[in-house]
C-alpha cells in the first residue's frame, strides 16, 4: 500500500511571535522534501512538532489517513535532531540496546540497516569518544530501531567530513528509494538534490522553491546569516 501524507495548517506562537503560520505541504512514500531558511526561522520547531516532541497551537499531520499529532507518532516516525542524544558513558552497543531487542539488534548489525550505516565498526567505543560522523550514524541507528515509514532530519550532515556525509546521504537516499518518506531541513545544496520538492520557511510562511533557484537561494541565505 502506498502511504500518503499531508501537513495541514501547522501554527505555533511563542508569546506574540507567530513562528509558524498555517504550514501546509504534502509528503508521500518514496520521496524527500527539503526545507531551507535562515537560523531561527522555525525549521527545527516544525520538525519537533511533526515528531511529537513539541505541541503545535493548531494543525494536523495526516499519514495514511490518520492524524499523527493526535494519536501519537508511534513507530511511523523517526526523528534525528541536530544534536546527538546519546548516553555519553555507554558504549555504542549499549546505546543501541536501549532501543533494540537483542535479537533484532544482532540481525541489523549483521546484515541490516545498522550494517549499512557502518555502526558495527565501533560498537565497543564509548559514545563520548566517537567522532562526529560516528555519533551521527549511531543516532540515526537508534532512531530507526522501529523501522519507521517517515524520517525527520534536522541538518543531518552538518559539520561532518565528506566521507561521513556521503555515507549518511547514501543511507537516506536508499531509505527513500525503498519507499520511505523524508522531511529534510538543510543548508546543503547537495542534499537538496535528493529532494523532490524544496520549500523556503521565512517569517513563519512556507513557500515552494523553483528547482532551478535552490542553489542561489541557499547561497543568499548563508550570506544573510554572516
Amino acid at each position: 500500500m502506498i502511504m500518503n501524507g499531508e501537513i495541514r495548517q501547522i501554527s505555533k506562537k511563542y508569546g506574540k511571535n507567530l513562528v509558524l503560520r498555517d504550514i501546509s505541504f504534502e509528503i508521500n512514500a518514496g520521496e524527500a522534501v527539503g526545507i531551507i531558511g535562515v537560523n531561527g526561522s522555525g525549521k527545527s520547531t516544525l520538525l519537533r512538532i511533526l515528531a511529537g516532541v513539541q505541541k503545535a497551537d493548531s494543525g494536523q499531520f495526516i499519514w495514511n489517513g490518520s492524524d499523527i499529532l493526535r494519536k501519537g507518532a508511534g513507530t511511523a516516525v523517526a526523528y534525528v535532531p541536530q544534536g546527538t542524544p546519546l548516553i555519553e558513558e555507554l558504549s555504542a552497543y549499549d546505546n543501541l540496546r536501549l532501543w533494540y531487542e537483542k535479537a533484532a539488534l544482532e540481525r541489523s548489525l549483521s546484515y541490516g540497516m545498522l550494517k549499512e550505516l557502518g555502526v558495527d565498526e565501533f560498537l565497543k567505543k564509548p559514545a563520548k569518544k566517537l567522532s562526529g560522523g560516528m555519533r551521527k550514524r549511531l543516532s540515526v541507528g537508534c532512531a530507526i530501531a522501529n523501522e519507521p515509514e517517515i524520517m525527520l532530519l534536522d541538518e543531518p550532515t552538518a559539520a561532518l567530513d565528506i566521507v561521513a556525509k556521503e555515507r549518511l546521504m547514501s543511507y537516506f537516499n536508499g531509505f527513500v528509494q525503498s519507499g520511505g518518506a523524508t522531511i529534510l531541513v538543510t543548508h546543503d545544496t547537495q542534499e537538496l538534490e535528493y529532494c523532490a520538492r524544496c520549500y523556503l520557511l521565512s517569517d513563519g510562511i512556507l513557500s515552494l522553491c523553483d528547482k532551478t533557484d535552490r542553489h542561489s537561494l541557499v547561497q543568499r541565505l548563508d550570506q544573510d546569516e554572516k
